[in-house]
């Protein structure tokens, strides 16, 4: 076998591999560990709880987020603190989450979502600080199952599950994330989860580090407050649910942003550094992480090296179709709205989004400040 075509079932097999191999593989592994099962003791006490939404232009929604965790919340009153962190905002956010009866309301200068959610905690009083968007909406017993991991004095991070409305648009989202919950409840069983979701989140109070700005909390923590000791938890019966971005384009657009903040936190952040993992979990880092932000990436050098090998066997020849297939179909899903292509158009979208969003931060850096994705309000 030549050196070029090594290479070419090396990247093939990483890509299958990232996709296919390690979900499989960690579907064996959780079986054999069993189910994984949250309660909180009836002699123990529940602990006081922040809950802190940060928020940028957030009038129009405000309002119902604090009336869905005041009054649709199961959870001790006198035990709950709702605090609104705004972030620089230009409209009427913060006039709105008073009048809604927010317990705190901060109106900070322009610093980004980490920032106002550094000194929300500051601020905050309760033992566990809890998170989530300005857009989002919480079952009655989210917040009782979020804090269920916490019985456990080991869990310094928790998550919850999020259901995306709105899948009348041609963005297939939905469907990778289902997939992505699959394999969260898996890591979590095994050892800890390798990222979260900014929807239903929860640290304890004296776990929560505060990271670089432009670093978000949904992958950095997890892995941050592993290497400090702690595990980092999934609850799927913690539910919230959030409208997703209704166009792929408008998804693209969103991940590309995502990720411009995801490669400072993979290339400067200590995601790569195994100091502080498991062996486990470093194997959880690598496959789940690491393979899939490269796989735009292996997917060029897959197809390069098909190109170079064409006329040494059928198998270049077919691998080069194959992505040119699915190429076409993504290109022909702006035309026909077909649900097989939309998700090629997803798919190569979304890829390409991790490469676009290195490109981002190399090329101009990024800024800590966000705004609030297209058609998710």
């Amino acid at each position: 076998m030549t050196a070029l075509a090594i290479v070419f079932w090396s990247s093939v097999a990483l890509i299958v591999y990232a996709h296919l191999g390690y979900p499989l593989l960690l579907s064996l592994l959780a079986r054999l560990r069993g189910p994984q099962e949250f309660r909180w003791p009836q002699d123990l006490a529940l602990p006081t709880v922040s809950v802190i939404v940060p928020a940028y232009a957030e009038e129009e929604v405000i309002q119902q987020r604090i009336a869905n965790l005041h009054d649709e919340i199961a959870f001790p009153r006198s035990k709950l603190e709702v605090i609104v962190a705004c972030d620089g905002s230009p409209d009427r956010t913060a006039q709105r989450a008073r009048e809604a009866g927010a317990d705190l309301v901060l109106e900070l200068p322009r610093g980004g979502k980490v920032r106002a959610q550094d000194e929300a905690v500051r601020r905050a009083r309760g033992d566990i600080v809890a998170f989530s968007d300005a857009n989002a909406h919480w079952a009655a017993d989210a917040l009782v199952e979020l804090i269920k991991p916490f019985a456990d004095p080991r869990v310094g991070y928790a998550c919850g599950e999020v259901k995306l409305l709105g899948a009348d648009g041609t963005n297939q989202e939905g469907l990778y994330w289902r997939y992505e919950l699959a394999m969260r409840a898996r890591e979590s069983r095994l050892r800890s989860v390798t990222g979260g979701n900014g929807a239903i989140y929860a640290t304890r109070r004296d776990a929560y580090v505060e990271v670089d700005p432009v670093m978000g909390h949904d992958l950095s923590f997890p892995f941050t407050l592993v290497k400090r000791g702690w595990l980092a938890l999934y609850n799927p019966a913690a539910v919230a649910s959030e409208k997703m971005v209704p166009s792929l384009e408008g998804e693209f657009a969103r991940k590309r942003r995502m990720m411009a903040h995801t490669w400072p936190i993979v290339l400067r952040g200590g995601l790569l550094s195994p100091r502080g993992y498991g062996a486990l979990y470093a194997f959880m880092i690598f496959s789940h992480r690491v393979l899939r932000y490269l796989t735009p990436f292996l997917h060029l050098v897959a197809l390069g090296t098909a190109i170079a090998l064409i006329g040494q066997g059928w198998v270049y020849t077919a691998a080069v179709v194959i992505q040119g297939a699915v190429l076409l179909g993504a290109l022909s899903a702006g035309f026909v709205r077909w649900r097989p292509l939309l998700i090629a158009r997803y798919y190569v979208l979304t890829t390409a989004s991790l490469a676009a969003g290195l490109w981002d931060w190399l090329r101009r850096g990024v800024e800590a400040g966000w705004e609030p994705a297209e058609g998710t309000r």
